[in-house]
């Protein structure tokens, strides 16, 4: 598979880059962008964690915001962001910032127009961290972590894999979408009107019957502006109280939705991970 690299910035001693490729899962060009910590080299090959971004962002958002670099320089960890959703003319779109390009929802449509483009969890899952390790100095020790819609990608993702991951991160994840108008709108139109195709997306309902378990870290601000509609994390905290799961759900007064609450405990979140990964 061939890569071009379309842009590359140091940083904290290693490399910020962008790259394009053909992406055979999604069936379009999709971006991607990786930090190498300095520690990096064919002779020293680094643990990766994977970052999923929410709605409207694109693989910028997060390297450009939450200023992970520097601690992942200091820990020797590789972060992988890729964009949300399918991308390109042919692209099946829709005028709502909640649906289509830059919002994918990570999971695979099986309805049209969607089902032609639109299948994030296996490039997620499989065909992504494929291309990272077969081109880059990285172990294939991985974790995965998001915001929002990510926060529900990573989540619902490492309940499906848990042997794919050492361990799992989110902020304000939308983490019972079977039951919140972004989830169902979303649900409905990639999956149509199957419920059970829906619950193997949904977070709150595979940690409920979860048996295998990965460590998991979840903040919440409570000044989130979509936090009782949308987000409703006391549903992923009582379907960890149903299996036991070893959940951390952590609640900040006076944080929002936005990139400065991220910013503010993204160097938790990066030890939480490196705990696990090393």
């Amino acid at each position: 598979m061939t890569l071009e690299m379309i842009s590359q910035n140091k940083s904290f001693g290693g490399w910020h880059k962008q790259y394009t490729h053909r992406s055979d899962v999604l069936n379009c060009d999709m971006r991607f962008a990786v930090y190498l910590p300095p520690q990096a080299s064919a002779e020293t090959p680094v643990p990766v964690l994977y970052w999923l971004s929410g709605l409207t962002c694109t693989d910028e958002n997060f390297m450009q915001k939450a200023g992970a670099q520097r601690i992942a320089a200091e820990l020797g960890m590789a972060i992988v962001a890729p964009d949300t959703s399918p991308r390109g003319d042919d692209v099946a779109d829709d005028p709502a910032y909640d649906m289509g390009k830059g919002a994918g929802f990570y999971l695979n449509a099986t309805q049209p127009p969607w089902s032609s483009h639109y299948r994030m969890y296996d490039y997620v899952v499989e065909e992504l961290p494929a291309l990272i390790e077969a081109t880059f100095p990285v172990t294939q020790q991985r974790a995965i972590a998001g915001h929002s819609m990510g926060g529900h990608g990573a989540l619902l993702i490492a309940l499906r894999n848990p042997q794919r991951y050492s361990s799992v991160s989110a902020f304000s994840p939308i983490t019972n979408p079977m039951n919140c108008p972004w989830g169902q709108k979303a649900f409905t139109a990639y999956l149509g009107n199957d419920r059970l195709q829906w619950a193997q997306y949904d977070a709150s309902g595979l940690m409920a019957a979860a048996e295998h378990k990965l460590p998991a870290l979840v903040d919440q601000g409570m000044a989130d502006n979509f936090l009782q509609e949308q987000l409703k994390p006391e549903m992923l905290e009582q379907a960890a109280q149903l299996s036991g799961y070893p959940l951390q759900l952590r609640r900040h007064d006076g944080y929002d939705h936005s990139y400065y609450f991220i910013a503010s405990f993204i160097e938790e979140h990066l030890r939480f991970h490196a705990e696990h990964l090393f």
